[in-house]
């Protein structure tokens, strides 16, 4: 099978959701319940800020926190760099995701050129922005780049699902699951998406935006 490195259509996400059931049969009841949903989003500020807005956050508070802040325009770095504190506590922004938002928006980062980037130079370009951890630049290397075989093990909803899904006596921190998600390697955003899915089907509730 052809290595996917990005993953940007269902056809790419049907063929690496294939090879990581071939990597682990136990993504099978997931992936036979339904297409994954693919979340590809368009890259640049305005995906990388709305990263910083679902930070620690639940999905549907950083849901109606994105709302206001593109109902105020503030999507934008140049409107976000214009931005007052009143302005982004009006929208819900804690004190520190102002800074970040600010500084961010003031980073002048060449997103073009993380367009082309391996998943190690993206995450290292990201996480030395105040605010963005390795969370956050995973979720944008997957969700806004494509990337395929990158796993945020920090998320706490991929966490609970693999304790499901697996059947563990308790929630594996992220040192752990980043170290078990290695057998998924080389399709390890397509575990994450199927977890998601797993924590969706048996929570009843969105673990990602």
């Amino acid at each position: 099978m052809q290595p996917i490195e990005r993953i940007d259509t269902e056809a790419q996400l049907a063929q690496a959701a294939r090879h990581l059931v071939a990597l682990e049969p136990r993504f099978a009841p997931v992936l036979e319940a339904g297409p994954l949903p693919l979340r590809r989003r368009s890259d640049g500020f305005e995906a990388l800020l709305s990263a910083i807005v679902s930070q620690q956050v639940s999905v549907a508070s950083a849901a109606a926190i994105w709302a206001r802040v593109e109902a105020a325009g503030l999507a934008r770095a140049s409107a976000m760099a214009r931005a007052t504190d009143e302005d982004l506590r009006a929208v819900g922004l804690s004190r520190p995701k102002q800074r970040y938002a600010r500084a961010l928006a003031q980073a002048d980062l060449d997103y073009g050129r993380l367009r082309e980037a391996s998943s190690d130079e993206v995450i290292a370009t990201l996480v030395a922005l105040p605010g963005v951890g390795l969370w956050t630049a995973e979720i944008y290397a997957k969700f806004a780049l494509g990337h395929a075989d990158v796993f945020a093990a920090g998320d706490l909803a991929l966490q609970e699902a693999v304790r499901g899904m697996f059947d563990l006596p308790a929630r594996p921190s992220e040192k752990e699951l980043r170290a078990m998600a290695q057998a998924w390697s080389p399709v390890r955003a397509v575990a994450a998406r199927a977890l998601w899915v797993y924590y969706r089907l048996e929570k009843d509730r969105e673990g990602i935006r």
